[in-house]
Parts: structure tokens; sequence; C-alpha cells
């Protein structure tokens, strides 16, 4: 008898310059094939290739670090594929598995032992000074930023109708809930619930600056507008970059769909897991 409730498609992606990743998928592939589980992977920058895989699969799994993580919500953003993260790399703030952890972690999948986590996702439109406008999405940051000349922006900042800040800094991050363990942590935001439903707006090295972070509702646009600087760039979680120019400005909302996150059964509590990372990084 055919059972239903059975989980029969899993997608993976993996980092295919780190050897345990691909040691990962090995391991993941064998395993479903013993246990009549149809799988798929693709390597993590071919996200066109894993969202022509994504129809039909249950579940999206990623080896790898954060940045590889962040290019598998790349390709399930606007679907309703879970993603969960197995963490091959250093911290791995995004991940709910460890590499210790794959055969079990693949058991309580086939064995329904989870849930979903809707995580809110960013929408960042730029709207270039010729009129062009390009839309990009991320589930982390939206960053603008110096490019490679080592020369500080002016860049204008409002919260809705209202002028926030000017700063001349290094750049601003525009975060998510689930980003705020990321890079505006490390720039000195603060670290929110990820299920969490804000904007939160930091600068990076800015100078003279009296606001250094501020955290907004969901229902608010963040606009940041380049003022002054060569080589400015917007950089879409870490991994997708774009150049600006003077008069450019980028407005970040809400993305219309959440990320879906898998939470396992008996997952470390979002908290502890904070401790337990924080304590991995170096002093």
């Amino acid at each position: 008898m055919c059972d239903n409730n059975r989980m029969r498609r899993f997608g993976f992606v993996y980092n295919p310059t780190n050897d345990l990743a691909q040691e990962a998928w090995d391991e993941a592939a064998g395993w479903c094939a013993a246990n009549g589980v149809e799988c798929w992977g693709h390597a993590a920058e071919e996200v066109a290739a894993v969202k022509g895989a994504l129809p039909g699969t249950e579940v999206l799994i990623a080896f790898g670090g954060d940045g590889t993580f962040l290019r598998a919500a790349s390709a399930v953003a606007g679907t309703s594929t879970p993603l969960l993260g197995v963490n091959l790399g250093k911290v791995g703030f995004l991940a709910r598995a460890e590499a210790f952890q794959i055969e079990s972690t693949l058991d309580a999948l086939l064995a329904k032992r989870w849930a979903t986590q809707e995580r809110m996702a960013l929408s960042a439109t730029i709207h270039h000074g010729d009129g062009r406008r390009e839309q990009l999405d991320a589930l982390n940051d939206v960053v603008i930023a110096r490019g490679q000349l080592p020369r500080v922006l002016r860049l204008d900042v409002a919260v809705g109708e209202s002028h926030l800040a000017t700063y001349i800094a290094d750049g601003v991050i525009i975060s998510s809930p689930t980003g705020s363990t990321g890079y505006s942590f490390s720039a000195g935001g603060p670290i929110l619930e990820p299920t969490a439903r804000n904007l939160i707006v930091t600068p990076i090295a800015a100078y003279l600056a009296t606001l250094r972070s501020v955290t907004v509702s969901s229902s608010q646009t963040v606009t940041c507008t380049v003022v002054q600087g060569e080589e400015a760039v917007i950089s879409i979680d870490g991994w997708i970059d774009q150049p600006l120019a003077v008069g450019d400005r980028v407005t970040v909302t809400e993305a219309a769909q959440p990320i879906i996150f898998v939470e396992l059964d008996g997952a470390v509590p979002f908290w502890d897991l904070v401790r337990q990372k924080v304590d991995l990084l170096p002093r």
C-alpha cells in the first residue's frame, strides 16, 4: 500500500567548492536511493536550474554555509517550497541542522517530524536616474555601499515620507529580522526574533552619526538615495552586486511572499542558537 503521507521528492543544493558539501550530497543521494525517495541536486550558484527542478519538490536542503543557503533562498523566493540548511560552514546562523546530523535529518523529514516557519523577505527596487527600474528580492539584507575606492558615500535615508538621516558612511544596511544576525549585527545593529516583521536600518562606519541603527515596521518603505560618491554598489544578500550612480535611489519594502523555513521537531530554540553561534565567533 502506498503511504500518501510519505515525502517522495527531495531537492539538494550544495557548495561545489566545499569537499564536505560534495560528500554530504553523495551521502544524501545514497540515503534517498535506500529509502525510496526521488531526489535531485545542483550546485548552489545554478539558481535557474534549481528553480526549474523545484516543481513537485517537497523540501529543498542546502549543504554549506550561509552563502549557500542564501542562494537557495533566492531560488525558492516566491514559491511555497520549504527550505532547510545543513551547516557545513563555520557559524551558519541560517542552518537548523549540522553536518553530523544528515541521516537523522533526512529521517525526520521523511517521517514528517517538522513544521514550517514563515520568514519575512525583502523587496528592493532600484530607481535609476535615467528612469529605469529593477526589482530584486532578498532574505537577509539589502546593502548600499562604496565599491573598490576607499571613499565614503553621502546617503540620504528616509522612512516613509520622513527623512531619517543623511549618512556620510561606507554604506547603509537594510535588513530583515532573519538577516539581523548577519552584516547588520556586525555593524552594530540589534538581533531580532526571526519571525518578527520589521526593517532594520544600520549605517556602516558612519561619520559623526547620532542614529546608529533603527528598527521600523514592515509596513514602512525605506528609501536610500546616493547623493555623493563614486562606484557605489547595491548588494543583495551578499552575492548579487550591481553598480549605482549618484542620484539613484533604492526603495526597500517587505516582499509580497515570505520564504518558508523547515523547523525540525526538537530543534534548538532561536535564542539558545544565538548564544551557541556567538560563542563560535572569533574574538
